[in-house]
């Protein structure tokens, strides 16, 4: 039974931790959290599954603060609640090495479930969480054992709602009819430039509406029966999700800010406090403030989270008794251990293979390895054709028929790569998803938040260079390997060859720290014979000797990718004439500079200075391991691929050319 005081005490404690923690910080945005309290507080007191204790339980609930600035909500909930996060942790909100960092941050602060700072990344994650959720439990519930049946709920305001992600993720999601997905719009008609009259009129509900969502209004945001009983109705709309637009005031209680810009990215200041406080009722004096009437309310949840996880534990045992095999894909996956049957399926290219293109072989490693991961999905951007992304066989991940391992996003670059995120950090999930090179600076924000996280979405992207050909500068990537690169705790694999793929994609399954890109060819390469060169499987070395007449060379020539050929075919003509030299396949900067030091010298001995890298993409970087280079420093242009690389200077002749004035 309600108790409407108890209620406004923890709502208004969930408003002055907010207000104190920004106040003592001198920097953050009380606003939010102070007008959305009541809306969080019926989510996590009323609703939210889930055990403090084991932050990371299987069938627990999502929350998602998509609006990651109001992150003093979220940290106040989970010490109120029970987490590992004590008020001396309030107390250091923003400071250096605390565990309450401006925005929230996944894997930094236990409870968390996703990073979120760019505005609408975590409402496009909350959707991939979903689709993660339907998907295991299409595959692994049986009727009588739904053990996986969890909801997402997610806190999301004008800012989110603002940014094309959202609408691209929400288009989605309405299309798939994902039920299980519960957003709650902090609905306050205030962002940082002031009123939202200045720049966002639409009616948002009759937005989501047309998206396929169920639309619900509380035009009281501090009507805990009223923002109580709209989430219970949406939890009952199974086939659609659901958006409740809560009316509030940003500020709520504060005399001089309330409903005001002044309230949303600034400390309220000492004087506004203690008048807010007294609003409240609240002890003007004091500061990090718990009633024991409140604690002690909030805290129910580690009881009610042992019990739940209990009682569920109970009922996976006998889902595991009666569905063993099941159990265990599910289980292992979760720990992250897939079994041995993939590596062993891994495909090995032959001559009778000929010349192939980097992204059909990855397509047929795909093929070979699918069935053996069952909680790898995967997907393009409305380029499966060109991707190569699909499986004859696969199912279409839809509504009819969630357990699909092919999602159709459609051409929703940003949404394809934001979703991965949420997918990736769903119960031991490997999303892989395609697109263009070029098109993944549509995708750049979650890419960068991936590797921020430490999770592991792979991407395809293919049509990696000038070598895509007519389609001309517009779609030909120049830039896109070095910023790529350029990322902190990323993997960019650029194969040469058929079996480089492979053991590209081995490389990414096995990789469980961070994204991986895999940067494939449009056009076809050439079969590297390896029993006459070194074996593909150096590619987890990212890069090594694939061929030399000298263990002291006069000149070693680099390669990634579709120009490795031509570094090869240099080389050839140089010991041809006695040149004493070295070729090295180059797949992977960041996997070499993993290596020993003792590896990195032995394969870039320093003594040997004359180094020429290849490659059709800037120079930017190279100059670390090369002394000159053949690169590309400008755009394409529209042309067959064979033209463009004579006219770039992308050929044996031209490569051969250069390694001899090098030697001169």
């Amino acid at each position: 039974m309600s108790n409407p005081q108890l209620d406004q005490l923890c709502i208004n404690t969930i408003r002055t931790l907010a207000m104190d923690g920004v106040q003592k910080a001198k920097s953050g945005h009380p606003g939010m959290p102070m007008g959305a309290a009541a809306t969080a507080y019926v989510v996590w007191t009323k609703f939210l599954k889930h055990n403090p204790s084991n932050p990371q339980w299987m069938n627990r609930d999502r929350f998602v603060l998509s609006g990651g600035h109001g992150s003093m909500l979220l940290y106040s909930l989970l010490h109120l609640t029970g987490y590992e996060l004590s008020l001396d942790d309030l107390k250091q909100f923003r400071q250096l090495g605390s565990k309450t960092p401006g925005h929230p941050e996944y894997g930094h602060t236990k409870g968390v479930e996703t990073t979120t700072g760019p505005l609408g990344q975590g409402f496009a994650n909350g959707v991939g969480m979903a689709i993660g959720q339907k998907y295991l439990a299409a595959n692994f519930n049986t009727p009588e054992f739904p053990v996986i049946d969890y909801f997402i709920y997610a806190m999301c305001g004008d800012g989110d709602l603002m940014e094309g992600l959202a609408s691209e993720a929400a288009s989605l999601a309405g299309h798939l009819k994902l039920g299980n997905l519960i957003y709650l719009y902090d609905d306050n008609n205030i962002s940082i430039d002031g009123s939202t009259e200045l720049s966002f009129t639409e009616d948002v509900g009759a937005r989501f509406e047309a998206y396929g969502w169920h639309v619900q209004t509380v035009h009281d945001g501090n009507n805990v029966e009223k923002i109580e009983t709209a989430i219970r109705h949406a939890q009952q709309v199974t086939d659609k999700p659901s958006l409740i637009k809560v009316k509030t005031h940003i500020g709520y209680g504060s005399p001089n800010k309330q409903d005001s810009h002044d309230a949303h990215g600034s400390p309220l200041g000492d004087d506004e406090i203690k008048l807010t406080k007294k609003f409240y009722g609240w002890d003007e004096s004091k500061s990090f403030y718990i009633p024991d009437e409140a604690l002690t309310h909030f805290r129910m949840a580690l009881d009610e989270g042992k019990k739940r996880e209990g009682e569920w534990n109970e009922f996976f045992a006998k889902y595991k008794k009666e569905n063993n095999e099941l159990a265990a894909f599910l289980e292992n996956s979760t720990k992250g251990s897939y079994g041995s049957a993939w590596k062993e399926a891994l495909p090995v290219f032959t001559a009778e293979n000929g010349s192939i293109a980097t992204r059909e072989a990855s397509g047929k490693v795909l093929a070979a390895i699918n069935q053996h991961l069952p909680t790898m999905i995967g997907g393009s951007a409305d380029l499966t054709p060109s991707n190569n992304t699909f499986v004859k066989g696969m199912e279409n991940f839809q509504p009819s028929g969630y357990e699909g391992k092919y999602i159709r996003y459609g051409v929703r670059e940003h949404a394809m790569g934001s979703l991965m995120n949420g997918i990736a950090l769903t119960n031991g999930m490997i999303p892989y998803g395609g697109t263009f090179m070029i098109f993944s600076e549509y995708m750049r924000p979650p890419i960068r938040l991936a590797a921020l996280m430490g999770i592991r979405p792979i991407y395809v992207f293919t049509h990696d260079s000038i070598g895509l050909g007519e389609d001309g500068p517009t779609h030909q990537p120049v830039e896109q390997l070095a910023s790529l690169r350029s990322i902190p705790n990323i993997i960019v694999l650029r194969p040469a060859d058929a079996n480089e793929t492979s053991q590209a994609w081995k490389v990414a399954i096995e990789t469980t720290t961070g994204p991986v890109v895999l940067a494939l060819t449009r056009q076809k390469l050439p079969f590297i014979d390896r029993t006459k060169y070194a074996a593909a499987e150096l590619t987890a070395k990212g890069a090594y000797v694939l061929s030399e007449n000298s263990s002291v060379p006069e000149i070693i020539l680099i390669g990634t990718g579709s120009e490795l050929q031509f570094a090869l075919g240099a080389y050839e003509t140089l010991i041809a004439e006695g040149v004493k030299a070295r070729v090295v396949s180059m797949p992977s900067w960041e996997l070499f500079e993993k290596q020993t030091k003792e590896y990195r010298e032995s394969v870039f001995p320093p003594s040997i200075t004359k180094r020429l890298a290849v490659e059709a993409g800037v120079e930017l970087g190279w100059h670390k391991y090369a002394s000159e280079t053949v690169t590309i420093n400008t755009f394409g242009q529209s042309a067959p691929y064979e033209a463009l690389y004579k006219h770039y200077g992308f050929t044996t002749e031209n490569v051969f050319a250069k390694a001899k004035a090098m030697l001169k």
